[in-house]
Formats: C-alpha cells, structure tokens, sequence
C-alpha cells in the first residue's frame, strides 16, 4: 500500500512510519523494537536485529539517522551514487534526506540496525553539531567503515546493552540507551579517525575526485545537472572531471547525474501516489514528456510501467 505524502519534495520517512519498508509483517524476532511492548519504546529511537528484515528496501529517503552493523554474511548497500558490499565488521550510515537502498541479503547474514532522530542525543550533542561530531552522517564523509574484530565486538556489545535496557525498563534507561548510543558512535569514530578517513573529504588527489564527485552530486543533483557545474566545485576543468570519472567507472559524468535523478524517480514512484506530471516538476523537468523520455531511456520502461511493476 503506498503512503500518500504531504510534501512538495521528494518523499521522507519518518521514524514511527517506517517499520512496514523494512520489516517482514510476520517478523517473530524478540530483539529491540521487533515485539518490544509499547510502554518499554523510547521515543526518537528503534533497534533492531536482521531476523525479520525483508530481503530488499528502497531506494527511498528518510528523516532520521541509521546505523547498519554487519556481523555475518553480505548486503548490497547503495547510498547515493556509492555502492559497497557488507561483509563481517562493516558499519554504513545514512542521514536525513540521503538516497538509500539495500539488495542481494546473503541467507547467513546476521547484523543490527539503530534508526535514531536528530535530537536523540541532544542531552549529549546538539542536533546540528551531529554530522560535525561524527563526520560519516555527512556526505562529505565516508558512509562506510571496516572495523578490526575487537572494535566490531565492542559495537556490538553496546547493541546488546541497548537492548537490554529496553526489555527490563528499568529506571534512568532512556538515558542509559543515550549513552550507550554515543558511546557506539564514538568507538565507530576512534576507527575512522585512525583509518585517516576524515581526510578524505579535502583530499585533492586524482583518487578521490571520483568519489568526492559521486557525494555532490548525491547532495546537489535536483538544483546542478550541469558536468560543469560540479567541476567548478572539484576545482576542476569538466573535461578533466569527464575523462576522469569515465576511466574510473566506464560512465561519464553527466550518466551518474542521471543516475542520482532515476533513483530519486524511482522512490517516488514506488512509495507514493504522486502524478507522474508533478514528480516531473519535482525533479525541476521543463515539462511531463520529458521527464518521461528521461526516464524511459534510462530503464527502458515509462514512470507508470515502472510503478506498476514495483
């Protein structure tokens, strides 16, 4: 069933209306908020295992935080234009307002999912300092990040002590999950400082152009659809930016820009009931016959073939 959205954007989820995308209706699990009585949910957070979780979500956005914690098997994870694979000790992060979808869970895959508002954790950081203090919910971050066994153990430990306070709701555990949730954060972050990661997001090497460039335009692609556009925030000629991502990727520049835009299409169309004249307008077309010709030539189906099929 889809979900009529009030919004004049593309659609976000929100927190207490997005258990039904990623979670099986007959899901037994016994873990975090999988069954967890009503009085013992703390509000602005859900945690979950990967029992339950339906073979494939999105792409679609939402409006809160999420942690993604692999500890056995492998998923397909897409965010934006960057594509990874988690294997055992592979965190991903997402963040409001980002593009995300997740395919391919192998039958063995085992792991934790933390889903959190941006002012959970405003008793210990404020909301907009989130991104700054812990730079993968950032899209000049690194989304991803592979821990070493005993880091992975330890982040897996303060999932374990998070659940724990919710099926005992003992006194004070609203802010014990708090806690432990920074915690979690910070162990991730120690990591990420010492894998040198944060230095990615200024690094000017002909190496990283390709990824900083997926990341804007992940950031910009519904007001930039210009190559040239994000060659002049690289630094860049677009020429240079062409050849570059073509020997990478064996795409052009201009195809990842499509890219971003087919993804945002699709999650509209599949999760919404919005005319295909006004996503057509969303995505800032000059009128509803080109964006279908866009999105045709793209997946070789009209928007509303697409929709029907989903």
């Amino acid at each position: 069933m889809k979900t009529k959205l009030n919004k004049p954007e593309i659609p976000q989820y929100v927190l207490n209306d997005f258990r039904h995308l990623h979670r099986e209706e007959a899901d037994t699990s016994s873990f975090g908020y999988s069954n967890l009585a009503p009085e013992k949910k703390i509000a602005g957070l859900e945690i979950y295992s990967s029992e339950g979780l339906r073979p494939a979500v999105g792409p679609l956005k939402s409006d809160f935080y999420r942690i993604s914690i692999t500890l056995r098997g492998s998923v397909d994870v897409q965010l934006g234009l960057e594509q990874f694979k988690h294997r055992p000790g592979t965190l991903s992060f997402t963040f409001p307002g980002q593009v995300f979808s997740k395919s391919n869970i192998s039958a063995d895959t085992f792991g934790y999912y933390i889903l959190f508002n941006a002012d959970f954790l405003q008793e210990i950081i404020p909301a907009d300092k989130v991104s700054e203090e812990f730079p993968f919910f950032d899209y000049a971050g690194v989304p991803f990040i592979q821990l070493a066994e005993a880091e992975i153990t330890a982040v897996a430990d303060f999932c374990g002590k998070i659940n724990e306070e919710l099926q005992h709701h003992r006194p004070g555990c609203g802010k014990a999950i708090r806690m432990y949730l920074y915690l979690l954060l910070l162990e991730v972050k120690r990591s990420y400082v010492a894998q040198q990661l944060h230095l990615t997001a200024t690094d000017t090497r002909t190496t990283y152009l390709v990824p900083r460039f997926k990341k804007l335009v992940s950031q910009h692609f519904l007001s930039k659809k210009r190559v040239a556009d994000y060659a002049a925030l690289l630094g860049v000629t677009p020429n240079h930016l062409n050849r570059t991502v073509k020997d990478v990727t064996g795409r052009t520049a201009s195809d990842a820009i499509a890219d971003m835009l087919v993804q945002e299409a699709k999650a509209v169309l599949r999760y919404t009931d919005t005319s295909v004249a006004e996503i057509s307008y969303q995505l800032n077309f000059s009128d509803p016959a080109g964006f279908n010709r866009f999105f045709r030539e793209q997946t070789g189906q009209t928007p509303l073939a697409f929709r029907k099929n989903a």
